[in-house]
This record gives C-alpha cells, structure tokens and sequence, in this order.
C-alpha cells in the first residue's frame, strides 16, 4: 500500500509539473487576456472519457440525441484545426552577460484553422506575434513549417501560409458564418488544443454579443467581439468558435480571468471581421482600419448636467482630439474640465445615433473605410453642428513603431 501511495504521489508530481504553465502577461486581474499557452515544458498529455448515465429514460434520449449533432459537427470541424507552435526569443534588458542583454526563448502553443486549400491557416495575432515561421500540427499528427503571410494586431488576427508540401494532407476548409445573426442563447462549440491537448471540444452558449474587448498593447478595443461561456483555455487561442452547423463564426482569442485559466467568460472575434479583414492580410499582408482620431466618454446623467445639458441626452462628450487627424480637421473640439470630457457632444454619424462611445466605434469600424468622408453631428454652445471628417489609417502605436 505504501507503495502505491508513492508511485500515485510521484504521478501527481508530473503531472503537477507538466502543467505548470506562463498564461499571463501581466499580473492581476486578465481582462480580455489572450488565451494562449506559453511554456517551457514538452506536453503529452491525454484524457479519458467518463460516461454518466441517468434513470430517465426522456432525458437519456435528448442528451443522445444533441451529443450526435455535436458528434457530427466534431467530426466534420475537427480535422480542419490545428495546433501551432511557435518559437520568440525574449529579451530580459536588465541581465547583461559579456555586455549584452540575456535572451531566452519561450514556446507558444495556441490553435489555428484552415482558411482554404491553398494551405492558409487563421490564428491569432498574438500567437505568433514576433515568429516568422511556425509549425503547424494536424490532428492525423503530420507538422508543417508555415510562415506568416499577414497580422493585424488591433483585430488579433494572422494568417498563415504552409511552406512544405502538404499534398498528401487533405486540407478542407472551415465555413464563416454569419456573426452578425448570432442570437443569446445560441450554442456555440469551440475547437483547439488546451493546454497543449489536442483536438479538444467543448461547448456553450453565446452570452452576449456586441462586447467591445479592450487590448491594451494596442490602445484600441475590438469591437463586436462574441461573449461565450463555452470553455477557452490557454492554448486555444486561434481556434474557431462554431455554429451548430459547424461554420465558424468567431475566433477565440481571449478570457476573463484572476487566475489565468477559463472562469466562465471567454470571448471570440465575430466572423464578419475575420470575412472584412482576412483578404486583405492575404493579398497586402495588412489591414488599415479606418480612424477618427478622438478620445471620449459616453454621456451619463451627471455628466449631460455638468455639460449644461438635459440630463437625459445621449452622446459622447470628446476629451482629446489628436493633432492633425481627422476630427481635428474637421473642426471637431476636445476638452476636459475637472478630468472630465468637456468638448463637443458627438450626437450622430452619417445621420445614426449615437448614445455611446460603442457607437462611433463599432460604425467606423464596421461601416466605413480608409478614405471615406463621415458627417458627424455635434453639440456645440447648445446647438447642432453637421463637421465632415475624412477617415485616415488608424495609426500604429509608438511602441510599434520605435
């Protein structure tokens, strides 16, 4: 007995450590947290499946019935998703041996799909942000080198394209759906490889859609993103998120969370970005978003009142305005009193109104391009003021840039 309790106590050891993994960036609490897994540790791991039964005889048979339509759409889906690894040297700045700088180099395992038969894969930006190439696993097991084609950082995602022969590999397609249909309640099932565990499903609901999800290396939020509580784990980040009819209509990117693990909220960037943005990673390498170029606040009781305004009134009230872009050349004024925005009141865009600072994000983003010219309607000493701004390229970040 002894015996066995040291081999079980030995097991749990390396386990323990096999799964002892880096999945945030940076500490406390992970809003939006990308959900890949970054580790040191070679991970072979797998799982058994556990049956529970049940004395009724109607519930026995629904359960069946659904676990056969999610069986099917597995089968169908799961083929298609990959595991991608990724190497990135990271350099510690404060750690100098022989006059430079230590670098290491860490592994990402996050998950990917195919886009089409010309061997392109969809994943996450972050995934393989600073990589060039990649391996790209198969479920059957077979690994190719690909290289990274195109990355848009402020949607989060890449593409990929298989650089060694796969013509023995029968690569098929994943579907987009359309996000834009999506309903609460929905069920959604999420492919990918947790923790390094390929080829898992798990399944849920669609929570809520329309999330704007904050990336903070960026300084722009996704707009739109799919809030599911299917659960998304470190290492399925790049995965699809899929309809009942096993058409993707989002792809995982990130959870919620104060441990790094899944915590019951997870979101997926909505289908219609991917169809919007991934042509032109293909064919340019990148996208430009369109960009208003103010910072601002939705309007809330107080602060209508403060603003001298009804207290019910709806709109943004602008804070900062960037020099040179395009609010500023439309006349658009910025301005804070007591650290809050006290500039002019964005009520509508294109004639849609506005109630919150959601609002002017989502229509830039979504309805309008690099170039366009936008009437924006604002409230100015209690009167309305109809400004053309022509949208420019969102601009890249200094820590991008430098």
């Amino acid at each position: 007995m002894q015996k066995q309790v040291a081999i079980l106590a030995a097991i749990s050891i390396v386990l323990s450590s096999l799964l002892a993994v880096q999945v945030m960036r940076d500490g406390g609490l992970a809003i939006g947290q990308p959900a890949y897994q970054t580790t040191q540790v070679a991970q072979n791991s797998s799982t058994g499946n556990m049956t529970i039964s049940t004395g009724n005889t109607t519930a026995s048979a629904t359960l069946d019935a659904q676990s056969t339509i999610l069986n099917q759409v597995f089968k169908k889906a799961g083929g298609s998703v990959v595991q991608i690894t990724s190497k990135v040297k990271t350099v510690i700045p404060n750690i100098i041996i022989n006059g430079n700088p230590l670098e290491s180099q860490s592994t990402r395992l996050g998950s990917g799909f195919v886009y089409d038969t010309d061997g392109r894969i969809i994943t996450n930006n972050h995934v393989v942000d600073g990589a060039k190439t990649v391996d790209v696993t198969f479920v059957d097991g077979n690994t190719y080198s690909a290289k990274v084609v195109g990355t848009d950082a402020f949607s989060d995602i890449a593409v990929l394209q298989i650089t060694d022969d796969f013509s023995s590999e029968s690569l098929t397609p994943l579907s987009l759906g359309d996000s834009t249909q999506l309903q609460v309640g929905q069920q959604v099932i999420a492919i990918g490889n947790p923790f390094g565990l390929s080829d898992t499903m798990t399944t849920g609901i669609v929570s809520q859609v329309g999330r704007l999800l904050p990336n903070q290396e960026m300084g722009f939020s996704i707009p739109n993103a799919i809030q599911t509580d299917a659960a998304i784990n470190p290492g399925n980040s790049g995965g699809p998120l899929l309809n009942i009819q096993g058409e993707v209509i989002g792809v995982n990117t990130a959870i919620r969370s104060n441990t790094g693990d899944f915590s019951g909220i997870g979101f997926a960037i909505p289908s219609a970005a991917v169809a919007r943005i991934v042509p032109h990673l293909v064919q340019e390498g990148k996208y430009d978003h369109p960009w208003l170029g103010i910072a601002g606040a939705s309007l809330t009781p107080d602060l209508a009142e403060q603003l001298g305004l009804p207290r019910d009134s709806k709109g943004v009230a602008i804070s900062s305005v960037s020099p040179g872009g395009p609010a500023d050349r439309a006349g658009i004024v910025g301005g804070t009193k007591n650290e809050t925005p006290a500039g002019d009141v964005i009520t509508a865009i294109d004639g849609h109104q506005v109630k919150r600072i959601e609002d002017v994000i989502f229509y830039i983003e979504e309805h309008t391009s690099v170039g366009d010219k936008v009437t924006v309607t604002v409230m100015r000493g209690g009167q309305p003021h109809d400004l053309t701004a022509t949208l420019q390229a969102r601009p890249l970040p200094v820590m991008q840039t430098s």
